[in-house]
């Protein structure tokens, strides 16, 4: 096993250069679990946490996914961080969340982290860059094919960049931040939501920074859209927007469905951004994933700005899933 490799320049750096270099050689040489890991969790319920507000911490919860696909092409998606099987002593299971169709058919991955100094501050601007061989072989993927949903464990690459000297800094997600059935039927039928991504594959590749995205439910949150557990928001969705985490933001202060104003934040884990509908040449609808390579769209298909998501509830089906697989 070789050490994990800074980030090279960011001009041209993305997948060229997955064929210089492997961190992991293959899954046992990965590992599955590393479960005595210690992530910084992201601190909802806070205006300003070490400084940062809510929104500034949401900066570090995702990473771009990029992908080496064995037909040749290139493209990249939205992967967040949650902590599975948490456990009261803190300990868990540090994983990546995105959507199959993001990693299905790749042969190579990369994933930049950003570094930390001495006192656990983000150095914004110092990456560790990590190519991943086999990288499809790596995820875990939900146990009914149907939802777009998959996740892989990054204890070992968290501790391979200790083993190096180099420090992770990251914003995990957990349970805290899922809406319950009470709150999500206490929610409005017309909510603002935000989206964290890496749309057209754009990024700050400088400071390792995602964007922000902004919309409303298009469907309530409550119902199952077309009996599914996906629900609909206006937004629009382009490649590189796959995987991205769809929240409600309230950064200071809110008001219920009563109307009652309450002064505090709110934070909602919604769902997973996955795919739109698109109009084709015979006027027809259809559902198509959100893709991770841009390439040129025939006219008689065209985006109308509106994403479907999947509730934030299959994570704890995947969560469970991945469970049983490792006896947890």
């Amino acid at each position: 096993m070789t050490g994990a490799r800074a980030q090279p320049s960011a001009e041209g750096r993305a997948v060229d250069l997955l064929l210089g270099g492997s961190l992991f050689n293959n899954l046992e040489d990965y590992g599955i679990l590393s479960r005595n890991i210690h992530m910084m969790p992201f601190r909802e319920g806070y205006f300003l946490i070490d400084g940062m507000t809510i929104s500034e911490q949401l900066l570090y919860s995702t990473i771009r996914v990029e992908c080496l696909y064995k037909n040749g092409s290139r493209g990249s998606g939205t992967g967040f961080f949650f902590r599975f099987l948490e456990e009261r002593n803190s300990n868990f299971v540090p994983v990546i969340i995105t959507n199959n169709h993001v990693i299905n058919d790749s042969q190579l991955g990369a994933l930049t982290f950003t570094k930390t100094d001495i006192n656990g501050n983000p150095l914004d601007k110092e990456h560790v860059y990590f190519p991943l061989p086999n990288f499809e072989s790596l995820w875990i993927k939900h146990p009914d094919n149907r939802v777009d949903l998959c996740a892989m464990p990054i204890g070992p690459i968290i501790e391979q960049a200790k083993s190096q000297n180099e420090t992770i800094f990251l914003k995990s997600f957990g349970h805290s931040l899922l809406p319950s059935e009470e709150q999500l039927s206490n929610l409005t039928a017309l909510e603002d939501v935000i989206m964290i991504g890496y749309t057209n594959g754009i990024w700050d590749s400088i400071n390792n920074k995602p964007l922000f995205r902004k919309g409303i439910t298009a469907t309530h949150p409550f119902h199952d859209y077309n009996g599914k557990k996906e629900f609909m928001i206006d937004a629009a969705c382009y490649p590189g927007s796959s995987g991205s985490p769809v929240f409600i933001l309230n950064e200071f202060a809110y008001s219920d469905k009563q109307g009652t104003y309450l002064g505090k934040p709110r934070l909602l884990l919604l769902g997973i951004l996955y795919a739109g509908p698109q109009y084709t040449a015979t006027g027809e609808i259809q559902i198509i994933n959100v893709p991770t390579v841009q390439k040129p769209i025939v006219v008689s298909s065209i985006p109308n700005n509106l994403g479907l998501v999947i509730k934030s509830q299959r994570i704890t089906e995947l969560e469970q899933f991945c469970g049983s697989l490792w006896n947890l």
